[in-house]
């Protein structure tokens, strides 16, 4: 550990379990990976996906925010939006989230565990579709880069509940609460119909709720 991972702003959130980081990961669609860019920071939203304890990115052959990934430690940023907390004060209200921050020095993925691993992020998509799409070929997975981070050393933070509103606010006439807040999955919209949709692709195989 480098102490990159030392959380100073809301202590008491800190959430020390391994299990949880990793669930943040998983039910995230999408992270934010930093770099510095040669004398500039840049930040760009990607697709992930895990595998054990390894996070796994990927990109064109020629990705210069990739290829730049891998010349320098990295920091990748996961946050999952949960609710909107009102407050009887503008000061007090807050958001209920999940976040994950990891750090670490990412390696490049080769060989035959490139293209498995490649199809392993199809099957999280849809478990199963790795099986009956066409192929990878080798033109495709040459011109695909794929890195990996291990997942040795992060910072996770977690805020859940109500709003925390002054006690001198308590009388304060107006309403204060939670909204809760979910990703929806809506209907499939279908580019070529080759027979039904299959049923691996429902939203419930994510845990998503449908319209």
């Amino acid at each position: 550990m480098s102490g990159r991972n030392q959380i100073k702003r809301g202590p008491k959130r800190k959430v020390e379990d391994y299990q949880q980081a990793l669930a943040i990961i998983d039910e995230s669609w999408i992270c934010h990976l930093g770099i510095d860019a040669g004398g500039y920071p840049l930040v760009l939203p990607t697709a992930h996906w895990r595998q054990g304890e390894y996070l796994y990115l990927h990109g064109h052959a020629r990705n210069g925010l990739l290829t730049k990934a891998l010349e320098q430690p990295l920091c990748v940023c996961f946050t999952l939006l949960d609710g909107l907390v009102l407050a009887k004060s503008g000061f007090n209200h807050s958001m209920n989230y999940r976040s994950l921050v990891v750090f670490g020095q990412p390696e490049r993925v080769e060989g035959e565990h490139k293209r498995e691993s490649l199809d392993y992020f199809v099957d999280r998509i849809v478990p199963g579709r790795a099986a009956v799409v066409r192929p990878l070929t080798d033109i495709e997975l040459q011109a695909t880069l794929v890195i990996r981070l291990r997942l040795d050393e992060w910072s996770c933070k977690i805020r859940q509940g109500g709003p925390n509103d002054d006690a001198a606010d308590g009388d304060w006439p107006v309403w204060s609460g939670v909204l809760p807040l979910r990703l929806q999955a809506g209907e499939w919209q279908v580019a070529q119909a080759d027979g039904p949709v299959p049923e691996s692709a429902t939203p419930a195989l994510h845990g998503l709720p449908a319209n």
